[in-house]
């Protein structure tokens, strides 16, 4: 069963271009647990890129890594790899506070 804030290898993007990462990677469950679990949607992490308001550093198995919120994707259930960790509370809380940010939830719709 996934749970929001699991932590998962997630293999390499075939399709990758531009700014979107490449390679395989970490990758946090950011998917309701109400959802049916055949796709999970997952933000990927970067122990390379630089911590934002939109990109919260963590703790991964004893390592720094940045939840790339602003490039949520959808992943197979079976393309998971293995379960390598999960977030505690303070650390899913800036993950959300990041999410809010980048769909602009924090904000009343004007139209």
């Amino acid at each position: 069963m996934l749970t929001r804030g699991d932590v998962y290898a997630v293999p390499a993007r075939r399709t990758a271009q531009g700014h979107e990462q490449r390679g395989p990677r970490l990758g946090v469950v950011v998917q309701s647990e109400d959802l049916p679990p055949s796709t999970v949607l997952l933000a990927p992490t970067s122990r390379s890129a630089v911590p934002r308001l939109f990109r919260p550093e963590v703790e991964i198995a004893g390592q720094r890594a940045c939840v790339l919120v602003e490039q949520v994707r959808t992943v197979e259930v079976e393309r998971l790899g293995r379960l390598v960790g999960h977030l505690g509370l303070a650390d899913m809380a800036a993950v959300d506070q990041a999410l809010e940010l980048v769909l602009a939830l924090d904000r009343p719709r004007t139209r």
